[in-house]
């Protein structure tokens, strides 16, 4: 990376962070901005950075985050959250995202002819999960009801992770022939080892840390860091046992929180020290800075050069992978939950697509598939389409649907989307 590209980035960095509460209400989100100067400084642009150049900056970056928040975002899932949420989450992640990622792949075949079966599959799974950095004003949008709130988040926290093994199985199928290891080496070292080797990370972490925090060993700063070294250690065992990093990372934190969690209270150990969200809240900060970095390499690396080979198939499936891919299998998993039209529709259009299709779509890139170049091309477009379309309609939206559900509240307190009104758990 050239020192002028060091110097854009950081000046993006420190403009954004001194403007960012202005903005957020805008709908000039932080990916977005990110995005356009990444594509500004790209070989659209200045030609500051260029991945031909620079391979490994963009794969560590890139990388580097989603590994962070993999696990973040794991170990602050409990298991209330999904019983307080009610059906919402449960739905979306069990019956939505299996037919988000079935319905991308019948989709998928008429309109990117240049893949195989196992590519198109690709295709569909890597543009399944969520991103929650996308859609975080439409998430904490007050106005909008607690049960939505929380059910996307929950979602979008949990849905990278539960893609994962669907991923790896369908990227060795892929590759199979092509000198890369079959679907059943894949499923014993990507899914069953890696998954061994996250768990046992996580959970002798929390118990050092259980242990340290019991006899008062360590100050709050080297606490947070030792909390940051368990999905690096995690990452790199499985690397170096051939199987995913990103599983045994998610793994990792779902171990983590658990155990953390489980702490006796008559350890001596404060409430607030037991709770991974304090816990992991700088390896999170750290992802979310990464992140949108990513995002500035995202517009350089991988936006600017798709742009200049984008056909109407491409766009006119990634139109179809934000709407009708996702919302139709949302109305389908919440059939019967009570929620109105108006609910599900705000549902099924805040599935903004981030760093996770970023990452694998990077991975399947890097694997040589015959149709990798297309697959590449197609997931740009449409994340690139996705940064600027959520981030737009976020506070719009959000406004507008709060506004419906106030006006209808009044008239109808006991509707469903109200049920977590009074929960003084809910999110906030």
């Amino acid at each position: 990376m050239s020192g002028w590209a060091v110097v854009v980035a950081g000046a993006v960095v420190v403009g954004y962070g001194a403007v960012s509460r202005r903005l957020s209400t805008t709908a000039l989100s932080g990916p977005l901005v990110f995005m356009l100067f990444g594509l500004a400084i790209g070989p659209l642009g200045l030609d500051l950075l260029d991945r031909a150049k620079d391979p490994e900056v963009t794969r560590t970056l890139l990388e580097s985050a989603l590994v962070l928040l993999l696990f973040a975002d794991a170990a602050r899932i409990r298991a209330r959250d999904l019983r307080r949420e009610e059906f919402l989450p449960l739905r979306l992640l069990a019956v939505g995202l299996p037919a988000t990622m079935a319905l991308g792949w019948l989709v998928a075949w008429p309109l990117l002819p240049g893949l195989g079966v196992w590519e198109l599959a690709l295709a569909a799974i890597i543009l399944a999960p969520t991103d929650a950095a996308l859609g975080q004003q439409a998430f904490s949008n007050k106005q909008v009801p607690p049960l939505v709130r929380g059910g996307l988040s929950v979602e979008s926290g949990l849905n990278d992770g539960l893609a994962l093994p669907f991923f790896v199985l369908a990227l060795a199928a892929a590759g199979e022939g092509h000198g890369h290891p079959g679907v059943a080496e894949t499923f014993l070292r990507a899914l069953l080892l890696s998954s061994a080797i996250g768990i046992a990370a996580g959970w002798a972490g929390a118990s050092l840390l259980r242990w340290s925090l019991s006899r008062g060993w360590s100050i709050s700063d080297w606490r947070q860091f030792l909390v940051l070294a368990i999905p690096a250690v995690a990452y790199a065992l499985c690397v170096m046992g051939e199987g995913s990093g990103f599983i045994g990372a998610w793994a990792a934190g779902l171990a983590f929180g658990i155990h953390l969690r489980r702490t006796p209270a008559d350890q001596g150990i404060r409430p607030q020290d037991s709770d991974p969200a304090q816990s992991t809240s700088f390896t999170e900060r750290l992802g979310l800075l990464l992140a949108s970095l990513s995002f500035l390499v995202f517009g350089a690396v991988m936006l600017g050069p798709a742009l200049q080979h984008v056909t109407w198939r491409m766009v006119v499936y990634a139109l179809l992978s934000l709407t009708v891919l996702r919302m139709l299998p949302v109305a389908f998993a919440l059939i019967g939950t009570g929620l109105r039209p108006t609910s599900v529709a705000y549902i099924g259009w805040f599935g903004p697509r981030g760093l996770a299709s970023l990452v694998f779509g990077l991975l399947a890139l890097e694997e040589h598939l015959p149709g990798g170049t297309l697959l590449s091309q197609v997931i740009a477009v449409t994340v690139g389409l996705s940064i600027i379309l959520h981030g737009a309609s976020a506070p719009f939206l959000g406004n507008r649907y709060g506004a419906w559900f106030t006006r209808t509240l009044r008239a109808e307190p006991n509707m469903r989307e109200n049920s977590l009104a009074h929960d003084s758990n809910g999110p906030s």
